[in-house]
């Protein structure tokens, strides 16, 4: 299996704090690789309200596939950074890149990539991405977004 494509912390433009919690961490006394998701779904959603992109409460995209690796065993009951940045824009698609780092060491835990996928809710089917969706992405990511996009 491919490793996740990451770029320098220094590319990855949003961060989130996020606290996890005790009860997150498993039978090994580790963080849980499920809780994971949610760390980078809690940065995806910090991301989109600063950018203006939820419609109403929702995200207007839905998580169409994941790719993590688990770099350091992570804790519970401590603050994590999550750095995100988009990677690819496409028509109806995009990419981004997640690191969630232990806040008080610095220490990475997880790296992860993931495909995104504009979506219609009353259809239920994808749909292409709206020009004020590229256009507030593209405004953020500055020319990183554009020097990685890629194929849609």
């Amino acid at each position: 299996m491919n490793a996740p494509r990451v770029p320098d912390s220094s590319r990855l433009r949003f961060r989130r704090r996020v606290a996890t919690r005790w009860s997150d961490e498993d039978n090994q006394n580790v963080l849980n690789n499920a809780i994971y998701l949610t760390l980078f779904e809690e940065a995806r959603l910090g991301w989109a309200r600063e950018l203006g992109l939820l419609e109403g409460n929702h995200f207007p995209f839905l998580l169409a596939q994941t790719n993590v690796r688990y770099v350091a065993p992570g804790r519970g009951g401590v603050e994590v950074d999550v750095e995100l940045g988009t990677t690819r824009l496409g028509t109806s698609s995009f990419e981004q890149a997640y690191r969630v780092r232990d806040a008080a060491t610095g220490a990475v835990w997880a790296e992860a990539e993931a495909l995104l996928v504009c979506y219609d809710q009353a259809t239920g089917k994808s749909r292409p991405m709206t020009a004020q969706f590229r256009g507030a992405v593209e405004a953020f990511e500055g020319p990183f977004s554009l020097a990685l996009a890629g194929p849609n």
